[in-house]
């Protein structure tokens, strides 16, 4: 059997975010296979370097199969706002600083939102989902998900992580903060782009 094609029993998150961590465990929890923490691997984290989410997907993902051996999925996400032209986009970690803290990059998110009416505050978030079978992988599986929504001018809620209580979904009348984690993985970027890597998982039927 290929490579490719052979079953997975453990892969490695290439991520040290708790919170990634518990959403991935909790998507993939049908599935027989192991998530292992890249901290169990003391694999350092790798410099994002890249322009794009699936650039730094891979980066994070290969790196990390490279140390462990192991099979490697990493997801590069963020808050993609039209008013700030994308911005924060690939920064959403580090938007106030290398080393701010969730609380710092929402604050400049409000300050630089502030005065912007309700209608021009949409905003989306995208996650690149990328699985290596091997960090020589040549084709790695890469699956995308977008959930659009707009920016509160006060946080609301006080689940999720990163910049869930000003994210604001119309459709639902909640914030990202203010949903189980069970509904925030079935309509979430994160959520959509596990479920397609989870087809892709899954064995095909016998014939």
């Amino acid at each position: 059997m290929p490579l490719e094609q052979l079953p997975l029993e453990q892969l490695v998150l290439a991520s040290g975010n708790k919170g990634k961590l518990k959403e991935l465990r909790h998507a993939l929890q049908a599935l027989p296979i192991e998530v292992l923490s890249q901290k169990k691997f003391d694999i350092t984290p790798v410099e994002e370097t890249g322009l794009t989410f699936v650039e730094n997907a891979l980066l994070k993902a290969r790196a990390a199969s490279r140390v462990s051996q192991l099979p490697a999925l990493a997801d590069d996400s963020g808050l993609v706002v039209d008013a700030l032209r994308g911005q924060p986009g690939i920064y959403s970690s580090r938007f106030a600083g290398e080393t701010a803290s969730d609380e710092e990059n929402m604050q400049l998110l409000l300050e630089k939102l502030e005065g912007v009416p309700e209608e021009r505050r949409s905003a989306r978030f995208f996650c690149c989902v990328v699985l290596l079978r091997h960090y020589r992988d040549p084709a790695p599986i890469i699956v995308t998900g977008t959930w659009h929504g707009q920016i509160l001018t006060g946080r609301q809620g006080q689940g999720g992580f990163g910049y869930d209580p000003l994210f604001f979904d119309p459709q639902l009348g909640a914030s990202a903060a203010e949903l189980s984690l069970a509904e925030k993985t079935r309509i979430s970027h994160r959520g959509q782009a596990l479920q397609a890597l989870i087809k892709h998982l899954q064995p095909s039927p016998t014939t």
